[in-house]
């Protein structure tokens, strides 16, 4: 049974000072976090400036968030989609030719459920090459998918799969308790 009460982000390392967070927080909630049609090369430019490693003719539309720009790797001709969200508590890398569009969760932080103080859990996630993570998919921490996978709409990705995967629905990783 989890206490809340003893919760604590313990030692979980943001991987930059807070006033550089704090700063990626007030230009993403200018540049990215808003309908405002900025264009993505500014948006690219400032992602590049907060640490992150990004690769050429890369699209990130209106509304994505990047918690830890620092933590972020895509390579070339990656896109964004609208609302895509790429919780990057642990890295996330993102090869070439690569499409997450809307609404897409890409959660690299969990709780140990079986903590009592329902520890935080980073583990990386990797998309590889050619692939699709279609709209509203979520990838849980740990995921990498294979290169030329697609991940169907509304699927839940909670194992990795190799390449020329084609997922729909819900990848099933039941463990005994």
């Amino acid at each position: 049974m989890i206490r809340l009460r003893g919760y604590t982000t313990g030692d979980f390392d943001r991987g930059a000072p807070r006033w550089k967070e704090a700063l990626w927080v007030a230009i993403k909630a200018l540049f990215f976090l808003n309908a405002c049609p900025w264009p993505s090369a500014w948006r690219v430019v400032l992602l590049r400036a907060f640490g992150a490693t990004i690769g050429e003719r890369v699209v990130i539309r209106n509304m994505v968030n990047v918690s830890f720009p620092w933590r972020l790797t895509l390579g070339d001709d990656v896109w964004l989609g609208e609302e895509a969200i790429l919780l990057t508590l642990a890295s996330i890398t993102i090869e070439s030719d690569v499409c997450i569009s809307q609404r897409a969760f890409l959660c690299t932080g969990s709780h140990d459920f079986r903590s009592e103080k329902f520890a935080l859990v980073t583990k990386p996630i990797i998309i590889r090459r050619s692939t699709w993570v279609a709209a509203q998919a979520f990838i849980a921490p740990g995921v990498e998918v294979g290169e030329g996978s697609m991940i169907g709409a509304g699927s839940v990705l909670v194992a990795s799969v190799p390449g020329g995967s084609r997922v729909r629905g819900a990848s099933v990783d039941v463990r005994a308790p």
